[in-house]
């Protein structure tokens, strides 16, 4: 089943793989993207959804484009539950 809307917690499992692949804790990502930890934990666990501004600090953070993120979030979203 396909989703209607983007799910935070998606986003925040992908960026999550992203973070745990590079082998980096939340603590130096965040301080590598200029973003609070917190911030970033809440992101993760899919109460927060990151802006695009965000999204491409966390990006550069990661060392990857943006558009390698969006591409396995909607990878993700197209697997349905």
């Amino acid at each position: 089943m396909k989703h209607d809307s983007l799910d935070p917690r998606v986003v925040g499992l992908v960026i999550w793989r992203f973070r745990k692949r590079k082998r980096i804790s939340q603590e130096v990502l965040s301080g590598l993207a200029d973003l609070g930890r917190t911030h970033l934990s809440a992101i993760e666990r899919g109460e927060r959804k990151p802006t695009l501004e965000t999204l491409y600090k966390i990006s550069r953070a990661l060392g990857v484009s943006m558009s390698e993120i969006v591409a396995e979030i909607e990878s993700e979203l197209g697997k349905g539950p």
